[in-house]
């Protein structure tokens, strides 16, 4: 067996990091890279025997998972969120594998909103480079929809797991707003001075987003929790275009 550093982001995780940690207790390592927790995350990470905690200020998602990824002393990194839990299934199936460090793993990701599986708006048929070899591989240094990517040329070649995780990414509303103002703000930041934008297209991202979301990706068939998720999804659009026209007018004063 391939000894594996799983490699978590937190800040302020406690909802469901035991969950999170309990379901990684057979791999050799799990990298707890934290920035600014206020919480109790800390304290539960510590009561894991495999866990080393280290902290460092957040620098977008893409930086912070190369660091954890360097501060990991095994070469196979399992990237896995703080809200995130791996099934039993996925954990032995890695443990069994002869693992190829030419290639990335992906797994299934199943996500939940209200303890609903959400196959709609985009939530379904969810795959995720999740397993990789970081002396092929690393994640590239996007502030933020971050993605691995191949090392020295390499070919970008993945297999597919047949174990998922299961994901919850927001409590409650509260939650989709937090992170709608956060990932907004980096999506501007990110963008400015290389992509255009205006009040008429953050307004249209939004219509459209919502008109896909809703109906074509059948949102509408998962009741409150379809038009909850088709909602935010649009105002995370509206916002992420209008902060990306008031960089963009800044930057040129």
């Amino acid at each position: 067996m391939e000894k594996i550093s799983a490699v978590i982001l937190t800040k302020n995780s406690s909802r469901l990091l035991s969950e999170v940690l309990e379901a990684l207790q057979t791999l050799d390592e799990v990298v707890i890279l934290d920035n600014g927790s206020s919480d109790n995350t800390l304290e539960i990470a510590k009561n894991f025997k495999n866990t080393s905690i280290h902290y460092h200020d957040f620098i977008g998602f893409g930086a912070m998972k190369q660091l954890g990824a360097n501060l990991a002393k095994n070469d196979w990194i399992l990237t896995i969120d703080s809200d995130e839990i791996a099934s039993k299934e996925l954990i032995e199936e890695i443990a069994s594998l002869k693992l190829d460090a030419k290639y990335c793993y992906t797994y299934d990701v199943k996500n939940y909103f209200n303890g609903k599986h959400i196959y709609s708006c985009g939530w379904g048929n969810d795959r995720c480079i999740g397993l990789y070899n970081k002396q092929y591989f690393n994640f590239n240094a996007e502030l933020v929809h971050e993605s691995v990517i191949p090392l020295n040329n390499n070919p970008m070649q993945t297999l597919d797991l047949k174990g998922h995780i299961s994901h919850y990414p927001y409590k409650n509303l509260e939650g989709f707003l937090d992170k709608m103002q956060k990932y907004s703000t980096l999506f501007a930041k990110e963008k400015c001075g290389k992509k255009q934008s205006s009040a008429l297209k953050a307004l249209s991202h939004s219509i459209w987003c919502f008109f896909k979301n809703y109906f074509l990706q059948k949102g509408i068939l998962q009741g409150y929790e379809g038009f909850v998720i088709a909602s935010y999804n649009a105002q995370t659009a509206f916002w992420k275009y209008l902060k990306l026209y008031e960089n963009n007018e800044n930057s040129h004063h």
